[in-house]
Parts: C-alpha cells; structure tokens; sequence
C-alpha cells in the first residue's frame, strides 16, 4: 500500500534519475534532492570559447539498460536520445609506435589480430566465448537484482536448478582479471587491450575477480555509443522523463541528514537549510560509503555497516579538457594511448599510492562525430589518466603541474601529438581533490569502490539497506557497481526493490541484519 507521503531520493546522478522516473512510473509520488546546481552527478557538461566537453563518462555501453527505464513509463528511447554507434570502439596506441583497432565485430577483430599478433586471434575467440559466459551468469544470478553478497545470487529455487555447479566453477571465484586475460591471449600488448575492460570499474586487472571479464562481450555485443550532445544528454533526457511523469527536482537542495525513528526506520531528511521533510521511504544515490557516515552519524545503523566489509575507494583520475584550434587525423572518438609497463603502472596507483610515471591516457576525441563540440576544424579534447584515491599528503596544487607535463610528454611520444601545445586554444582541468569536492565521493574516487578481491570483489553494498528499514541505495557505489549502465541500472533495482516492499508492507519491517560480516 502506498503512503500518501513522497518518496525521497537523496542526489540527482544517473542512479538517482533512474529510480525517480521508474517509481514515478509506477505511480509513486516522488522528491528529488540534488546538493548541485545541475542535474546528472558527474555525467555534467563545460562550455567555454565554443568548445563543448562532458566533464565525466565519455562511454556509453549496454544501451538496453536505458531502454528499459525508458519503457517502464511507456517510453521509446529514441524519443529522447539520438545514439550514435562507434565501431572502431577504440583506438590503441602502443610504445613500440603501434595501433591497434578494437572492431565490434569478432571476425573482422580475429582477421585484425591475425595481422597485429600472429596466433591471437584463436586466443581471442576463445575469451569472448568465456566473456559471453561470464555476461550469461551476470544476467541470470546478478543483474537487475538487489544483489550485496554471494549468498544473495542464489535463493533455494536457483539451488536447485541444474547448471548451478557449471556456472559457480565458470565464475572462476579466486582468479583475477589478468590471469584470465592471458590464459587466453599471452601476447602483451592484445592483453593491455583486454585488460582495460576493468577500467570501466576503475580497478586493478591484478586484483579483480576474473567475472569481470564479462564486460567485454557486454561491449562487443551491444557496441559503443555516442549520444548526439554528449553523454550530458543523458540525465537531461532523464530529467526530462522525470518531470514529465510528475518527479519533483529540487536542485541546489543539500540535504545534511536522513531522518530515522527509533526503531531505526527512514522517515524523511533535514536538508542543509534546516528544513525537516517527511518521508514514506528514502533513496540515496550520494555515495554509499558517506552517507553513512555523514548523513547518519552516530547511528548503530552505521556502525554495523562500517563492519560488514572493507570499503576500499576506486582510483582517481587527473582530466585535461583542452580546447584545440585543429583535431588529430589519427585519433578516433575513443583512444588509449598505453603505458609503456602495465605491471609498473597499475603498481604505482594501486599499491604504492603514487602517480604512474608512463601513465595510459585515455583521449576522447569527439568531433569526428559532433563537430558542433568546437569551432571549426577543432577538437574538444577530453584526457584522462587514472590516479590512486587521495592519500595523505597528496597536494594536487602542487603535483598537477609535473604530471601536466609527463601527460603530455606521454602523448607526444606515443601518439604523435608532438605539437599539442601550439593546438591549445582552451584548457581547463580536474584534478582527485576537485572530483571529491565537485562530487562528495569518497576520496575522490570516480568509479565509487573499488572491485579488488577475486572472490568478493564484484560486489558492492546492497540496493535494499540491510541495516535501516526504508532506506535504499543507488549509484556507482551501490549494487552492481560503476559505469553508466550499473549506475543506471543500480537506480532501477534501488525503486524495484522499493516499489515491490511499498506493495508488500515490507519497508515498515525491521531491516533484515543477518549478513555476514566480512574483513
């Protein structure tokens, strides 16, 4: 039964777009909180000297995700977007002077690969037959559901269901990434390639659990694309669905608690102004990890969270957005220009704590699909070159100027833009201690939490809070994770999980504590 009470969504990103217009859909009466001016989380836009740039995701993948928010009000996609297919997906630049092109398509990839690395394209077919595995159990035991554990994935009729014992050894619990990229295709530069993957999740290759390598047929399968206005087009045509189903979205609305009662049940918000708003139930789509500890401080609810697992932060990033006077011809939309030792790199961000010193560059290059992104002949040059989250004594004031210049150093070298800073008729930038001021993510993390663990490491607190009744999570942060579609996604289970117990009479029951708790 409904409450004649709103529902309440703490954060304005993709995630939490996603659950006000699908609960809005379903006929709930539904308020948005966004702290920020804009709608959308990091998926935000810079203009300036007519140059365009999407501040935050650059990749669109799994547009079936999208389709399916849209539709839960009726909705065709197209009504709202104008997706763009890339194939190539990327482009990859290598030390050696190399390129290689990822195609979409298998066979004209193994015929590629032929070329590239004689021998590597037998290993190729294979992994995207095991991908497509990993993706078939992703969507039969995870996706779509609120999922916070392994023991989540399988209720006593999935038990029961031959096939149960293949799918658990496919998942190759305690396997990393890596291990199963080169059990596959040895050679390393292919390897380098399939490796970055994972950094959709913004995490270690050496360290995340080989189901991971599921995204890669999720990619190949359902392609690249690009929205016509940038990936900013999508929360706007979010928030255009949601305001037409009836959502009201309050922008520049912080919110500085969640109200609970005493039996530790969610009852509404106080927003930074002090207002207190009653609630029938409450979506946070900030970061999961500090709304726990900021907007139920002091809270047993809190505590017992704080020990459930370790929260790990994914890596940071620096991002260049460069406004050129004239694109590159041998760069495409997307590019990776790779880091000379993948072993040295990825040690440096997740071991050390320190900036690569050969970093890979990611290099968004849009205009060869949307001119209107800059003058005439020019580009609006998006950079990105992962980071480890903010540690003690990291002062990006002081740090960015140097790895400016090893960044661009690295992109003369390896990709041919020898003469990037004659290009430059614009430039701006984002550092890890602007991400976590701009987004309040947990040390300037970009991809939420990291997914380091080869048993554990896939998962992400629940959708449904096992500690607050009426309480949900949504996000990069929250179940299945980060990328546009989890985000996305994340935002559907949080307002399913909600509608289906608002029918039950289940979000006034005690919040269900019994999951284990893990170092």
């Amino acid at each position: 039964m409904q409450s004649n009470k709103p529902i309440g969504i703490v954060g304005g990103g993709l995630g939490g777009l996603a659950s006000a217009a699908v609960l809005a859909a379903r006929g709930h009466k539904v308020v948005l909180f966004e702290k920020s001016p804009w709608l959308g989380g990091k998926a935000a836009v810079l203009e300036a000297d007519g140059y365009r740039f999407d501040m935050g995701p650059t990749i669109l993948t799994l547009p079936s995700v999208l389709h399916k928010i849209f539709g839960e009000a009726g909705k065709k996609l197209d009504q709202y977007l104008d997706l763009v297919r890339l194939d190539p997906q990327w482009r990859c630049f290598y030390e050696d002077g190399t390129t290689l092109d990822l195609s979409e398509n298998e066979g004209a990839m193994a015929q590629t690969l032929d070329r590239f690395a004689p021998g590597a394209a037998a290993g190729y077919r294979k992994f995207l037959k095991h991908s497509q595995r990993l993706s078939d159990i992703s969507q039969k035991y995870f996706f779509w559901r609120d999922i916070g554990s392994i023991w989540d994935m399988f209720n006593s009729r999935e038990m029961l269901k031959p096939g149960l014992l293949g799918d658990l050894l496919a998942l190759g619990m305690g396997r990393s990434v890596a291990s199963c990229v080169r059990g596959y295709v040895p050679d390393t530069k292919v390897a380098q390639m399939l490796d970055h993957f994972t950094q959709y999740v913004g995490s270690s290759p050496d360290l995340s659990p080989s189901v991971l390598c599921g995204i890669a047929h999720m990619q190949t399968g359902e392609g690249i694309w690009y929205p016509m206005g940038g990936t900013r087009a999508v929360p706007v045509a979010l928030a255009k669905l949601a305001g037409q189903l009836g959502v009201d979205l309050r922008t520049s609305t912080g919110i500085r608690r969640i109200l609970t009662d005493t039996s530790e049940k969610a009852i509404g918000v106080e927003t930074e102004s002090g207002e207190k708003i009653a609630l029938a139930a409450v979506i946070s789509n900030s970061d999961s990890v500090r709304t726990h500890r900021e907007l139920l401080p002091h809270t047993r609810a809190a505590k017992r969270f704080e020990k459930r697992r370790k929260y790990e932060p994914a890596c940071s990033g620096v991002v260049l957005y460069l406004g050129l006077e004239r694109r590159y011809e041998q760069l495409t939309h997307h590019n990776f220009v790779f880091s000379r030792d993948p072993d040295e790199e990825f040690h440096a961000i997740y071991n050390e704590g320190t900036p690569a010193p050969d970093p890979t560059c990611y290099v968004c290059a849009p205009a060869i699909t949307e001119a209107a992104v800059a003058p005439p002949g020019g580009e609006a040059l998006y950079i990105l070159v992962h980071t480890p989250y903010l540690r003690e004594g990291h002062d990006w004031s002081q740090m960015l100027p140097e790895y400016r210049r090893v960044i661009l150093d690295k992109l003369a070298r390896t990709a041919g833009m020898s003469d990037l800073e004659d290009r430059i008729r614009f430039e701006s930038f984002l550092t890890p201690e602007d991400i976590q001021n701009r987004y309040r993510v947990l040390k300037g993390a970009i991809y939420g939490l990291a997914s380091h663990g080869t048993f554990n490491g896939a998962f992400k607190p629940g959708n449904r809070s096992r500690d607050i009744s009426g309480l949900y999570l949504s996000g990069g942060s929250a179940n299945p994770g980060p990328g546009m579609p989890m985000a996305l996604m994340s935002g559907w289970i949080a307002a399913d999980a909600l509608d289906q117990d608002s029918k039950s009479g289940k979000i006034d029951e005690p919040a269900r504590r019994g999951e284990a708790v893990c170092a």
